[in-house]
């Protein structure tokens, strides 16, 4: 048979598709969360479009205050009597915004007002209340715009997914006897010195069920019990940890043998790593999962910890690799039912 497609992929990417969502209206109830979540064109195309439409914006409004007070009508009788050499006419004359004659300067004085580069040649003059008003409007949208764009890409650049690239986790998982029981078992580790505080991992079983009254569950999800040398669920990760899950009566795997492993396609375990990254206090999770021929049956890791003038060593050139150990091919059922009976 077809194996069918992963639940998670190895890089702990999830391989599911939403498809018909009638409510998109609720990704706009948190457009925040949505900000970030989009990708870096999509986010840096909406950075650049809302400063770009907020400057023609105001820019608009500056160009109609100027219009309507007869700013662009005053600088361009100005402009033609200094042309003619004659002394200007209408000193009297105050503008809302001084050195404004055509948009292109209304656009200019409002991309000064907002990003504050600093005022030149022009600036808000005491004539217009609307304009001083137009301008305290400006300066709390641009403020406004800075802060949710700012802190969309600051969130975009220290996401936890990050910090979890650097979780790694064993290519193949291994069944093999450990204290005289079948044991699932995998690897995994941080390349990284500053710890994950907190640390807890757990597994789950992820295939295709059918109940008593016939509903399928194409996705039915089953907690399994996880040991590790820490006991519990919590793991000091400082160094690479074998973690195992003893195949006991209430395993999913408990009638699993090499011979009908791989006949199993719907199988696949998922293991999830959960943990607060201590530089940043991010709660970062790392995923991967194991088909049924990436389980290798009769295997165990080699040791890749060593004593080295005073303190442990760790050689990731073997963190994947494995040694066949002898190993019943039988169940774990059979096992238990041949110790009981012997």
């Amino acid at each position: 048979r077809e194996r069918r497609a992963r639940f998670v992929g190895k890089n702990g990417a999830c391989n599911v598709a939403h498809k018909n969502i009638r409510e998109q209206g609720r990704f706009l109830q948190d457009v925040f969360t949505t900000l970030v979540d989009l990708k870096w064109p999509h986010t840096l195309l909406i950075f650049t479009m809302s400063f770009l439409c907020s400057w023609l914006l105001f820019g608009m409004v500056w160009w109609l205050i100027a219009f309507a007070h007869g700013d662009l009508d005053h600088s361009t009788r100005l402009q033609r009597s200094s042309g003619e050499g004659a002394a200007g006419s209408s000193d009297s004359f105050v503008p809302c915004v001084t050195s404004i004659h055509s948009f292109t300067s209304a656009f200019l004085f409002s991309i000064e007002v907002q990003v504050t580069i600093g005022f030149g040649g022009r600036m808000v003059t005491e004539e217009c209340p609307a304009a001083i008003l137009v301008l305290i409007v400006q300066n709390i949208v641009g403020l406004v715009i800075n802060a949710i764009m700012l802190g969309c890409i600051f969130m975009k650049t220290s996401q936890a997914h990050r910090r979890a690239e650097t979780l790694i986790f064993s290519k193949h998982a291994v069944i093999a006897l450990r204290e005289g029981k079948l044991c699932f078992m995998l690897r995994v580790g941080d390349l990284r010195k500053s710890m994950i505080i907190s640390a807890t991992i757990r597994m789950q079983v992820v295939k295709k069920t059918a109940s008593l009254e016939g509903e399928v569950v194409p996705l039915n999800q089953i907690d399994i019990q996880m040991e590790n040398p820490v006991g519990g669920n919590s793991i000091f990760l400082v160094s690479p940890l074998i973690i195992y899950h003893v195949i006991d009566k209430n395993s999913p795997l408990y009638d699993i043998s090499p011979l009908n492993l791989h006949h199993h396609e719907d199988l696949e375990i998922i293991v999830i790593l959960e943990g607060v990254v201590e530089t940043t206090g991010i709660t970062t999770q790392a995923r991967t999962s194991y088909l049924a021929d990436e389980i290798l049956w009769g295997q165990r890791f080699v040791p890749i910890v060593a004593e080295e003038d005073g303190r442990y060593s760790v050689d990731y050139s073997k963190f994947g690799n494995t040694v066949k150990v002898p190993t019943p091919s039988c169940t774990a059922r059979q096992l238990e039912e041949d110790k009981s009976i012997m």
